[in-house]
Protein backbone atom coordinates (compact mmCIF):
# COMPACT_ATOMS: atom_id res chain seq x y z
CA UNK A 1 0.00 0.00 0.00
CA UNK A 2 1.31 3.41 -0.99
CA UNK A 3 0.92 6.41 1.28
CA UNK A 4 1.98 9.92 0.33
CA UNK A 5 2.10 12.69 2.93
CA UNK A 6 2.63 16.28 1.81
CA UNK A 7 3.86 19.10 4.00
CA UNK A 8 5.27 22.60 3.67
CA UNK A 9 2.29 24.52 2.41
CA UNK A 10 1.17 27.80 3.90
CA UNK A 11 0.58 31.49 3.36
CA UNK A 12 3.29 33.56 1.71
CA UNK A 13 3.52 36.97 0.12
CA UNK A 14 4.06 37.36 -3.61
CA UNK A 15 7.73 37.00 -4.43
CA UNK A 16 8.33 34.66 -1.54
CA UNK A 17 9.34 31.01 -1.44
CA UNK A 18 8.07 27.74 -0.08
CA UNK A 19 9.36 24.18 -0.20
CA UNK A 20 6.88 21.35 -0.35
CA UNK A 21 7.80 17.85 0.73
CA UNK A 22 6.14 14.55 -0.02
CA UNK A 23 7.13 11.57 2.09
CA UNK A 24 6.31 8.23 0.51
CA UNK A 25 5.65 5.05 2.41
CA UNK A 26 6.42 2.65 -0.39
CA UNK A 27 8.79 -0.08 -1.38
CA UNK A 28 11.03 0.46 -4.40
CA UNK A 29 10.60 4.26 -4.21
CA UNK A 30 13.29 4.78 -6.84
CA UNK A 31 11.17 2.94 -9.42
CA UNK A 32 8.28 5.42 -9.14
CA UNK A 33 7.72 8.42 -11.32
CA UNK A 34 6.81 11.28 -8.99
CA UNK A 35 4.93 14.47 -9.63
CA UNK A 36 3.34 17.55 -8.13
CA UNK A 37 -0.08 18.68 -9.29
CA UNK A 38 -2.22 21.59 -8.18
CA UNK A 39 -5.86 22.48 -8.23
CA UNK A 40 -7.18 25.99 -7.80
CA UNK A 41 -10.83 26.66 -6.91
CA UNK A 42 -13.05 26.15 -9.93
CA UNK A 43 -10.23 24.79 -12.06
CA UNK A 44 -9.05 21.37 -13.12
CA UNK A 45 -6.10 19.68 -11.51
CA UNK A 46 -2.96 20.38 -13.50
CA UNK A 47 0.56 19.03 -13.60
CA UNK A 48 3.10 21.39 -12.08
CA UNK A 49 6.29 19.32 -12.24
CA UNK A 50 7.36 15.72 -12.54
CA UNK A 51 10.51 13.70 -12.06
CA UNK A 52 10.93 10.27 -13.53
CA UNK A 53 12.50 7.24 -11.90
CA UNK A 54 15.57 8.06 -13.97
CA UNK A 55 15.69 11.67 -12.78
CA UNK A 56 14.33 13.44 -15.84
CA UNK A 57 12.25 16.48 -14.98
CA UNK A 58 9.35 18.22 -16.65
CA UNK A 59 7.66 21.51 -15.76
CA UNK A 60 4.52 23.37 -16.67
CA UNK A 61 5.35 26.47 -18.69
CA UNK A 62 3.84 28.66 -15.97
CA UNK A 63 6.43 27.56 -13.39
CA UNK A 64 9.56 27.06 -15.48
CA UNK A 65 12.48 28.96 -14.01
CA UNK A 66 10.70 29.41 -10.67
CA UNK A 67 10.01 25.89 -9.38
CA UNK A 68 12.39 22.97 -8.97
CA UNK A 69 11.43 19.36 -8.35
CA UNK A 70 13.87 16.93 -6.78
CA UNK A 71 13.87 13.57 -5.05
CA UNK A 72 15.86 11.97 -2.24
CA UNK A 73 15.79 8.21 -2.63
CA UNK A 74 17.27 7.50 0.80
CA UNK A 75 14.53 9.54 2.46
CA UNK A 76 11.82 8.40 0.01
CA UNK A 77 10.86 12.02 -0.37
CA UNK A 78 10.16 14.32 -3.29
CA UNK A 79 10.43 18.08 -2.99
CA UNK A 80 9.08 21.08 -4.81
CA UNK A 81 11.06 24.27 -4.27
CA UNK A 82 8.88 27.21 -5.24
CA UNK A 83 10.47 30.63 -5.68
CA UNK A 84 9.13 33.96 -6.91
CA UNK A 85 5.63 32.88 -6.00
CA UNK A 86 2.69 34.63 -7.61
CA UNK A 87 -0.95 34.95 -6.50
CA UNK A 88 -1.91 32.68 -9.41
CA UNK A 89 0.13 29.89 -7.79
CA UNK A 90 -2.51 29.70 -5.06
CA UNK A 91 -3.93 26.18 -5.04
CA UNK A 92 -4.00 22.87 -3.24
CA UNK A 93 -0.84 21.01 -4.21
CA UNK A 94 -0.95 17.23 -4.52
CA UNK A 95 1.85 14.71 -4.63
CA UNK A 96 1.52 11.88 -7.15
CA UNK A 97 3.34 8.58 -7.50
CA UNK A 98 3.03 6.41 -10.58
CA UNK A 99 4.40 2.98 -11.40
CA UNK A 100 3.18 0.29 -13.75
CA UNK A 101 0.04 2.25 -14.66
CA UNK A 102 -0.93 2.56 -10.97
CA UNK A 103 -1.25 6.10 -9.64
CA UNK A 104 -1.40 7.22 -6.03
CA UNK A 105 -2.23 10.60 -4.50
CA UNK A 106 -1.53 12.43 -1.29
CA UNK A 107 -4.15 14.39 0.61
CA UNK A 108 -2.90 17.76 -0.61
CA UNK A 109 -1.41 20.83 1.01
CA UNK A 110 -2.73 24.38 0.63
CA UNK A 111 -0.50 27.09 -0.81
CA UNK A 112 -1.81 30.63 -0.65
CA UNK A 113 0.09 33.54 -2.16
CA UNK A 114 -1.07 37.00 -1.19
CA UNK A 115 -0.56 40.04 -3.40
Amino acid sequence: QVQLVESGGGLVQAGGSLRLSCAASVNFFSSYNMGWYRQAPGKQRELVASISSGGSTNYADSVKGRFTISRDTAKKTVYLQMNSLKPEDTAVYYCNAERRAQAYWGQGTQVTVSS
